[in-house]
């Protein structure tokens, strides 16, 4: 199956087919990111600790069939889920976007047909993550990301 021309623009996220829900990730690796949540603000902080799946290579998961049952505290997106859990992705992710009604970014993938985009954009995390087995938890702090 193909995913439907500019599909996003359109098609309500639940009624997008697996490989067009799918082909919304533009690979900036954010989202497998360690996060930290400031419990007098609700602040979240994301940190340059990546989860022990990270492939910092790829930007991808090493193991996405099996991240659930690898990972527990893996957060998987999906329609029914995204509303509680959007603030917890990126605020450039295409998903919360959709969700939150807004627009693809100029440098999207799906946007530009150009799956480098992510990366040429400078919002890929491709070699700026530390792996979470090398950073004891009570340190991440003292990784955050600075963009």
């Amino acid at each position: 199956m193909t995913v439907r021309d500019r599909f996003w623009e359109d098609i309500p996220l639940r009624q997008m087919t697996n490989e067009e829900w799918e082909a919304l990730c533009d690979g900036c690796g954010r989202c497998c990111l360690n996060k930290l949540e400031d419990i007098d603000t609700d602040e979240l902080i994301f940190t340059r600790v990546a989860c022990r799946l990270f492939d910092d290579t790829t930007c991808r998961c090493a193991n996405y069939a099996e991240r659930k049952r690898i990972v527990p505290e893996c957060v998987v997106l999906t329609p029914d889920t995204l509303k509680d859990i959007a603030y917890w992705m990126p605020e450039t992710c295409a998903y919360r976007l959709l969700h939150d009604g807004q627009r693809l970014p100029d440098w999207h993938p799906l946007v530009t047909g150009d799956p480098a985009s992510t990366l040429t954009s400078g919002i890929s995390m491709l070699g700026r993550t530390v792996p979470e087995h090398a950073i004891p938890v009570e340190d991440w702090e003292d990784y955050p990301l600075d963009d």
